[in-house]
């Protein structure tokens, strides 16, 4: 592994239990990788721009004389694009807000999900293009959805193993810390999830 991403999206800083967790998991990483270069990006520290018409056209141009003319605003875009293709594993850690993921980490995705560069339009269907990568997803949230009656309200995992296989990232394995805002089950869930993070197959 020569590579490793790591996508941060919690503005909690040290009291984030995604970042915890992310830790954990990135200890575990250079331990077993100690030549893989790691990169850290914190989302929200950066403060990714949304998606605006000029940004969207020069992400999305098929017209090399346009592409050219816009290169300036495509080249975070570009630059973030890179990071991900060059990556052999990439981790998220996020949290759930309001049952879905945070803007900041939508903003990354719609600046990395470009036509030609991680997918592209084939036969009738579409063709992933960042292949023979893996994925670690890091979720926290407040109530638990892996099971019970708020399972259908998590719109977090479905999502981002949807959107990760359509750029063709299949082999996607998920460490969860849930029930952060339920006392009896707060206190162990970050240490759940660092026992989860052992237990990876890396």
């Amino acid at each position: 592994m020569k590579q490793i991403l790591m996508i941060e999206v919690s503005p909690r800083g040290k009291d984030s239990a995604s970042r915890s967790v992310a830790d954990t998991l990135a200890a575990r990483l250079a331990d077993l990788y100690p030549s893989a270069k790691l990169m850290r990006r914190d989302l929200a520290a950066e403060h990714l721009p949304h998606l605006d018409e000029i940004t969207l056209r020069a992400i999305s141009t098929k017209d090399p004389a346009e592409a050219e003319s816009l290169k300036e605003a495509a080249c975070q875009s570009d630059q973030l694009t890179d990071e991900l293709l060059a990556s052999d594993l990439l981790v998220i850690a996020t949290p759930m807000w309001n049952f879905g993921i945070p803007s900041a980490l939508k903003a990354w995705i719609d600046l990395v999900v470009r036509p030609d560069r991680t997918f592209r339009y084939a036969d009738g269907g579409v063709l992933g293009l960042a292949k023979d990568k893996k994925a670690i997803l890091v979720l926290t949230s407040g109530g638990v959805f892996t099971e019970g009656p708020w399972r259908p309200w998590d719109f977090v995992e479905p999502y981002l193993r949807q959107i990760l296989g359509f750029i063709g990232i299949a082999d996607v394995q998920t460490v969860r810390a849930e029930g952060m805002n339920i006392p009896l089950l707060a206190a162990n869930a970050v240490p759940k999830a660092n026992k989860a993070v052992e237990e990876l197959a890396l």
